[in-house]
C-alpha cells in the first residue's frame, strides 16, 4: 500500500531521510562559522581537480597537494606555495594525516575509492569527483563508511546547487506532471576516444610501422622519434602511481593520461559514468531512481578493454512506497528519445548535447518545461507546497562549481553531513549504483546490438542470473579486485 506523495515529502523532511532536508538559514550560519579554519588537501589537482582545490582554497587553507603528473604538481604548487607537494597520496596521508581536516579527490575513476576510503577512515571530510566510484560495490562501501565515520561528504556533480535544478526536482517530486512512468536521459558524450582495438605498446607500434612503411630507414626514424616522445612523456608521469589499483599495462603517450582514460574499462566508466551523475541528478532526486531490478543495453560493440563508441541502456526501476514502477532509458553519443515520443507533448526539438525528458500521468517535462498531451503548459505547483531548499550562497556570489564546495564547507562548519545534496549515503552512493549498473549491461553487449539482460538484486549487490550469462567478467564490474599490492577492498558486512 502506497502513501500519499505529499505526506511522504512531509515525513521525509522531518526525518531527514528523504528529499530536500530543511536545516535553516544556511547563509547566516555559514558566514558566522567561517572564522573556523579548515585545512584542506587535494589529491589529483589537474583537469577538474585544478578547479576543485582552487575553490576549496576560497573557504579553507590548502596545506597539501598531490598529483602523479610532475608538471601539474609544480604548476599548482605556484598557486599554493605553502602547500606541501606529494606524488603518492599514501605519503601525504602518512606524513600529514594530523594536519588537514578535509580533502578533494579528483583522480581517474579507478582510484576514487581507495583514496576516499582511506581519507574517511582518518576522519576526514571528503569531496570526491563524479562518478563517485568505478564499480557498484565501491559506491555502496563509501556510503557506509561515510555513515560510520560521520564525516561530511559531497560528490562533484556541481549542478546540484543550481536553484533551477532544485526547483525542477521539487516540482516533479510534488506531482506537477503526475505519476512518473518513464524517464529518458541523454548526452553527446563520449568526446574522448572509445571503441575496439585502441591499446598500443611499443612492440605493437614498431610492428605496425614496419608493416606500413616500406622504406626501412624512414620506418626506423619514425620508431626512434616515437621512442623519444615516449621517454619524454613518461618522465612527467609517475606511471605506477597512476595505475594504482588497476592491472599493469604499458604506458603510452596520449591514450590514458591525462584525459583519455575515461574510455577504458580499467580506469573509467565511459559516457554513462561521466555524464549521468549530472544529467540524471535532478530526476534521481525527484523520483528515487534507485534499486533497479534489471537493465539491458545495446552498443556499437567493444573489446572488453575500451568502451564502445555508442550505447543505450534500459533500466527497470521498481515501485516504492509512494510511486509506481519507472522505465528509465539512457542514450549516449548524441542519441535522443524518438521524436514522436517528445513531440506528442509539444516538444518538437531536443538538444542533442544532453537532456532529461520525463513522462507522467498528467503530461511530460523537458528540462523545467511542463506540458500536457496537447503541448500546453501545465501549471506549476506553488513553491511553498514543494520541498525546495536553496543551497548556501557565499558572500562573493560565486558560480555553481564553487558554490558546491561552499555547501560542503557549510556542512563541515555546521557538522551536518545532510546539508550536502550529493552526500555519499543518501544521494551520491545510490545514484552511482544505479548508473553503474548500466555499465554491466554495456559490458554484456560487447558483440554489438542488444546484449544480455542483467537481472539485479540491489539489496545484496548480486547479479541474480550470473550463472546464465555467456558474457565473462560481469561480476568484476560489481566488485573489483585491487592490484599491485594495494589493500583489498573492505567488506561492507564488517562495517
Amino acid at each position: 500500500m502506497r502513501i500519499n506523495r505529499r505526506d511522504f515529502i512531509k515525513a521525509s523532511a522531518v526525518t531527514g531521510a528523504g528529499f530536500l532536508v530543511s536545516t535553516g538559514n544556511f547563509h547566516k550560519q555559514a558566514r558566522a562559522s567561517a572564522l573556523q579554519s579548515v585545512a584542506v588537501a587535494g589529491v589529483g589537482v589537474g583537469g577538474k581537480g585544478a578547479g576543485d582545490i582552487t575553490q576549496a582554497g576560497y573557504y579553507g587553507k590548502v596545506v597539501a597537494i598531490c598529483d602523479v603528473d610532475h608538471n601539474t604538481l609544480a604548476g599548482k604548487g605556484k598557486e599554493f606555495p605553502d602547500a606541501k607537494k606529494y606524488v603518492d597520496y599514501r605519503d601525504l596521508f602518512a606524513e600529514m594525516g594530523d594536519k588537514f581536516d578535509a580533502v578533494t579527490i579528483s583522480t581517474p575513476d579507478h582510484m576514487h575509492t581507495i583514496v576516499t576510503a582511506a581519507a574517511i577512515k582518518m576522519g576526514k571530510h571528503v569531496y570526491t569527483q563524479k562518478p563517485l566510484t568505478r564499480t557498484i560495490y565501491e559506491a555502496r562501501l563509501l556510503g557506509e563508511l561515510a555513515k560510520k565515520y560521520k564525516v561530511c561528504t559531497q560528490m562533484g556533480n556541481q549542478g546540484s546547487v543550481d536553484d533551477g535544478l532544485r526547483k525542477n526536482a521539487a516540482q516533479i517530486r510534488a506531482g506537477v506532471i503526475g505519476d512518473v512512468s518513464e524517464v529518458h536521459v541523454w548526452t553527446n558524450r563520449p568526446i574522448w576516444a572509445q571503441g575496439p582495438d585502441r591499446a598500443m605498446t611499443m612492440e605493437k607500434f614498431i610492428a605496425k610501422t614496419k608493416e606500413e612503411e616500406a622504406d626501412e630507414e624512414v620506418a626506423n626514424d619514425l620508431i626512434e622519434e616515437k621512442k623519444k616522445q615516449y621517454a619524454d612523456a613518461l618522465k612527467n608521469v609517475a606511471w605506477d602511481q597512476w595505475l594504482g589499483v588497476a592491472p599493469k599495462r604499458e604506458f603510452w603517450p596520449g591514450i590514458y593520461h591525462s584525459f583519455q582514460w575515461r574510455g577504458w574499462w580499467d580506469f573509467g566508466t565511459g559516457a554513462l559514468g561521466d555524464m549521468a551523475c549530472h544529467n540524471v541528478n535532478m530526476i534521481f532526486k525527484a523520483v528515487d531512481l534507485r534499486n533497479p531490478t534489471s537493465v539491458v543495453a545495446t552498443s556499437s560493440g567493444h573489446d572488453f578493454d575500451s568502451f564502445p563508441k555508442s550505447s543505450t541502456c534500459t533500466f527497470e526501476i521498481p515501485a516504492n512506497d509512494w510511486r509506481g514502477p519507472i522505465k528509465f532509458v539512457w542514450y549516449d553519443s548524441s542519441q535522443t528519445p524518438a521524436t514522436e515520443l517528445t513531440s506528442k507533448y509539444g516538444f518538437d526539438k531536443v538538444d542533442k548535447g544532453g537532456g532529461c525528458f520525463v513522462i507522467g500521468s498528467k503530461g511530460a517535462a523537458l528540462g523545467a518545461s511542463y506540458h500536457d498531451e496537447n503541448g500546453k503548459d501545465l501549471p506549476k505547483i506553488p513553491e511553498d507546497q514543494t520541498e525546495f531548499v536553496i543551497a548556501p550562497i557565499d558572500d562573493e556570489g560565486r558560480g555553481d562549481d564553487a558554490r558546491h564546495k561552499y555547501e560542503w564547507f557549510t556542512a563541515i562548519w555546521e557538522n551536518k553531513p545532510e546539508i550536502c545534496w550529493s552526500n555519499f549515503p543518501n544521494h551520491a552512493g545510490p545514484l552511482t549504483e544505479t548508473i553503474l549498473l548500466g555499465n554491466l549491461a554495456v559490458w554484456a553487449a560487447a558483440k554489438g546490438g542488444q546484449g544480455e539482460k542483467i537481472e539485479w538484486d540491489a539489496k545484496n549487490l548480486k547479479v541474480t542470473n550470473l550463472a546464465e550469462l555467456k558474457t565473462p567478467g560481469v561480476a568484476d564490474l560489481v566488485k573489483p579486485v585491487y592490484q599491485n599490492g594495494y589493500d583489498p577492498i573492505d567488506e561492507i558486512s564488517e562495517l
